[in-house]
């Protein structure tokens, strides 16, 4: 039959398309961002546990835990230890004391009604306390009811971890649940709270009602050195092969992530996809050059991700501190330095100049998304202070983004007193 040869051919090469065999992953689940590895496995953060454990184990006896909070940037482990030192005293409950956990994500219930909706599916067991907990259809106050109806039910103590805590809007939530007992909400169950934020400065953000009513304890995650990353991403070896690992890749890994937020989850992230990039080549090692390729692709991914979610001005805000870094060599500027290039921006694109504060404005939104850092420095005798920007990621990486964009597409920037044309843009 004609073209039949022709046809099986093509069908077997796609077929090897589709059946790569993997030389390089043996348990990759070992390196999803969810996975809590066993003691030995968690690495640097023993004080960090110690510290929570001890606010937490009075629930082991039936006794109200206290509330704690864990402030550290993303990556620093905040939510494996969380995670892990909860289900330790779940499991470590004594005498008949029933020890509940739930988790929930703040940065997607991140309203006080999708919040109380969560914990209470998350505690619910319809076989148990005869309640069923619908997605859709109650008001707030209905979910409180079941809540309580629920923590009374089922538990004689309950640890509630709300993860990206800062994502929440308003504080009634916390309110609620850290007056519950004082305001005869619940009559057998108690409640401990533990928030995770990477926003240093959230309890200044509550009010002082809430403050009173919270009385928690605090617990500050540092980022993790270079030393601390290598032996993360060794505690994780075993989701690949043997031999497939170098001292040279995991250095390399660990240096990225530590030269940029000394971010766990980065390094651990950054060697999986050196992984799948290895394993796409048909190679039997990760190389370095792995490593650095599946960084540019990540940090490629991430910006244009970034960028497709923002505005034009915001585009333009960031465009001026781009600017600035590729003509001065540094990474740190001062409001003025910025508002000037943002300024030659909008007159080469055409846009309407905002105020300064607005700008201002738009710059502490990039510091929130931790494309800027923004500290505040004294200027020095009778001078004042002053903020400054340091970009964060790679500015040719930006740039290179903006190539995508047809507004963006030639513009020619000032910086102070010297020029640059993109010509490639």
């Amino acid at each position: 039959m004609p073209g039949c040869d022709e046809s099986v051919e093509n069908a077997s090469a796609l077929g090897d398309a589709f059946s790569v065999q993997d030389h390089v992953f043996s348990k990759k689940q070992f390196l999803d961002v969810g996975y809590v590895p066993d003691p030995d496995h968690i690495v640097a953060r023993n004080e960090e546990i110690r510290r929570l454990a001890g606010s937490l184990t009075p629930a082991i006896v039936g006794e109200e835990p206290n509330n704690v909070f864990l402030y550290g940037k993303t990556g620093t482990g905040k939510s494996l230890c969380a995670k892990y030192t909860t289900r330790r005293v779940v499991e470590g409950a004594q005498n008949d004391v029933s020890v509940g956990r739930v988790i929930v994500d703040c940065s997607q219930e991140n309203t006080e009604t999708r919040a109380i909706r969560a914990t209470v599916r998350g505690l619910n067991d319809p076989e148990m306390t005869g309640l069923t907990v619908p997605e859709t259809g109650f008001g707030r106050s209905r979910y409180y009811s079941l809540l309580w109806n629920i923590l009374d039910t089922r538990f004689d103590v309950v640890l509630i971890v709300l993860d990206e805590l800062d994502r929440l809007e308003g504080t009634d939530f916390l309110m609620q649940l850290s007056r519950a007992t004082e305001a005869n909400k619940l009559e057998r169950c108690s409640v401990g709270l533990i928030g995770l934020s990477n926003k240093m400065k959230y309890r200044n953000r509550l009010e002082e009602r809430v403050k009173s009513s919270l009385q928690e304890r605090e617990i500050i995650f540092t980022p993790y050195d270079r030393d601390a990353l290598r032996a993360i991403i060794r505690s994780r070896s075993n989701a690949f092969n043997s031999d497939v690992l170098s001292d040279d890749v995991v250095s390399k890994c660990a240096a990225l992530a530590a030269d940029e937020h000394g971010d766990a989850r980065k390094a651990i992230n950054l060697l999986r996809h050196a992984g799948e990039l290895a394993t796409t080549n048909g190679a039997d090692k990760i190389t370095v050059q792995h490593v650095h390729s599946a960084n540019n692709l990540a940090e490629r991914d991430r910006v244009n991700a970034l960028l497709a979610g923002s505005t034009i001005q915001q585009k333009a805000t960031l465009l001026a501190v781009v600017s600035l870094a590729l003509v001065e060599k540094t990474r740190t500027f001062r409001t003025p330095e910025v508002y000037a290039a943002y300024e030659d921006i909008c007159v080469e694109l055409g846009l309407e100049t905002l105020s300064k504060r607005r700008i201002h404005d738009l710059l502490r939104e990039w510091e929130f998304l931790e494309v800027l850092e923004i500290t505040r420095t004294g200027g020095g005798r009778a001078r004042g202070s002053y903020l400054r920007h340091r970009l964060l990621e790679d500015p040719s990486v930006i740039r290179s983004a903006f190539e995508k964009s047809d507004r963006f597409a030639r513009i020619s920037t000032t910086a102070g007193t010297t020029t640059t044309t993109w010509s490639n843009i």
